[in-house]
C-alpha cells in the first residue's frame, strides 16, 4: 500500500525527450562484433547492453535498426488478458515485423521472472525485460540495468528510479470477482467468511512469491484495521478464511472461472473485468467485479531490463513502445491506470472516452512503498504458511 495518494477514481492502472549522455554513433561504429544500425554506423551488443537511452544508438532510428537486426524479444509472465498485453504484444510485432516475441510462462509470478533470469544467465532464452512487483524487484535490483525512455519526463518522479533502473507502468485496484450465478454479491471482505463461500475463494498464487496475491493480503489488512505498515491483520484474515474452509489452493484462471472451480477470486480489477463479459466469447457472462468501499489498494508494476538481456536493443525498443500514448491508452482500456496518465491528460493524448468509462482513481488509493513492501514480505515469509497451514 504505497504512501502515494491520488486524486483520480476507477473500479477496474507533449512528451519531452531526454537526450541523455551515451556512446556516440562515431565511437560505436569503431567497435567490432557489431549489429547493423541503419545510417548511424554499427552498435556492438556490449554497447547496446549498457545504452541508457536511445541516444546510445544514435537516436530512435538507430535503436529500431539494432533491434530489428537482433530479430527477437523474450518477455515473461504476460497473459494476453492481463492489462491488454495480448493486444500490446500483437501491436509491437505489427509495428516491428522483423522482431519475433517469445512470451514465456504467461501465468507465472514475479518470483518466477527472477528465477528465469538467474537460471538462464546469459543464455539466448533469458527474459529480456520484466513486468515485476515492487517487493521482488527491490530484493533483486542487481539483475537489472538502467534505461530511460524518450517520455521519461512524463513519468512522475515518485514512479521511477532516478537512474532509470526501474519505472512504473500501470496499476489496478484489488477487487473481488465473483460468479453471480453461484454466490451472492459480497459487500465486505468479512462476507467471504460466511458459509455461502465455503470452498469457493481463491487468490492468485502464493503471497510470498506473487505480487498480486500479496496485494490481496494488503487489501485484507486495510479492511481489517491494518495499514501499509502493518499487514499482519491481512495474514490473520486469510487464516480465518482457511479455517472456515472457504480459501482454496487452486490457482485461478479464466478456465477455472468458466468451469466453476473458482467462483470467487480476489485479484486486480483489470483481470476480473477481463474475465467477465468484457472478455467476449472467452469471458464468463455471470462474472462481476466489486471494489470494496473504504481504502482502495493499488500496486504499480515495474518495468526493468535484464542486464544480461540476450536482445538488449529489442529490450530497449520494447520499453520505448510501452511508454507511447498508444500503449498507455491500451493499458487504460483494460482498466489499468498507466504511469503517464497525468501527463497524457495534460497533453490531450489520453483517450477521453475510455477514461470516462473507466473513471478516475479513488482519492484514498494507497500502495506499498518499496520499504513497506520489503517489510511486508518479511511478515508474509514468516507467517503465511503458518496461518493457512
Amino acid at each position: 500500500m504505497h504512501s502515494t495518494t491520488f486524486t483520480r477514481r476507477t473500479v477496474v492502472r507533449a512528451a519531452s525527450v531526454l537526450a541523455l549522455a551515451g556512446l556516440t554513433a562515431a565511437s560505436l561504429a569503431a567497435c567490432s562484433g557489431t549489429a547493423a544500425v541503419g545510417g548511424t554506423g554499427s552498435v556492438p551488443k556490449a554497447s547496446a547492453a549498457v545504452a541508457t537511452s536511445a541516444a546510445g544508438f544514435g537516436g530512435m532510428k538507430g535503436l529500431v535498426a539494432a533491434a530489428e537486426a537482433e530479430g527477437k524479444l523474450n518477455v515473461i509472465t504476460l497473459p494476453p488478458s492481463w492489462a491488454n498485453y495480448g493486444k500490446i504484444i500483437a501491436g509491437f510485432e505489427k509495428k516491428y515485423p522483423g522482431i519475433t516475441i517469445t512470451s514465456q510462462n504467461p501465468n507465472g509470478s514475479s518470483a518466477d521472472e527472477v528465477a528465469a533470469i538467474t537460471s538462464q544467465g546469459t543464455g539466448a532464452n533469458a527474459p529480456d525485460v520484466v513486468d515485476i512487483g515492487t517487493a521482488v524487484l527491490d530484493a533483486n535490483k542487481d539483475l537489472f540495468t538502467p534505461y530511460k525512455v524518450a517520455t521519461w519526463a512524463d513519468i512522475p518522479d515518485s514512479y521511477k528510479d532516478a537512474s532509470g533502473l526501474w519505472y512504473y507502468d500501470y496499476t489496478g485496484l484489488m477487487s473481488i470477482g465473483y460468479d453471480s450465478s453461484k454466490v451472492p454479491a459480497p459487500t465486505s471482505l468479512n462476507d467471504l467468511l460466511g458459509s455461502a463461500y465455503k470452498g469457493k475463494v481463491a487468490i492468485k498464487g502464493d503471497p510470498t512469491q506473487a505480487n498480486e496475491a500479496a496485494s490481496a493480503v494488503y487489501l485484507a489488512a486495510a479492511q481489517s484495521g491494518g495499514s501499509a505498515d502493518d499487514v499482519q491483520p491481512g495474514v490473520d484474515f486469510f487464516g480465518k478464511l482457511k479455517k472456515a474452509g472457504n480459501l482454496i489452493s487452486v490457482l485461478p484462471t479464466q478456465a477455472t472461472v468458466n468451469s466453476g472451480q473458482t467462483p470467487v477470486v480476489i485479484q486486480w480489477s483489470f483481470n476480473n473485468v477481463a474475465w467477465g463479459p468484457a472478455g467476449g466469447s472467452t469471458g464468463n457472462p455471470n462474472w462481476k467485479t466489486v471494489v470494496l468501499p473504504g481504502t482502495a489498494i493499488g500496486s504499480y508494476y515495474n518495468q526493468a531490463i535484464n542486464k544480461n538481456a540476450p536482445n538488449p536493443a529489442a529490450a530497449r525498443l520494447w520499453e520505448e513502445y510501452l511508454y507511447t500514448p498508444e500503449v498507455q491508452n491500451l493499458y487504460l482500456a483494460a482498466g489499468a491506470y498507466p504511469a503517464e496518465l497525468a501527463a497524457m491528460q495534460q497533453a490531450g493524448s489520453v483517450d477521453s472516452a475510455t477514461l470516462t468509462s473507466v473513471g478516475k482513481p479513488p482519492a484514498d488509493l494507497v500502495q506499498l512503498t518499496a520499504d513497506q513492501a520489503t517489510k511486508a514480505a518479511t511478515v508474509l515469509k514468516s507467517g503465511w504458511s503458518k496461518a493457512i497451514g
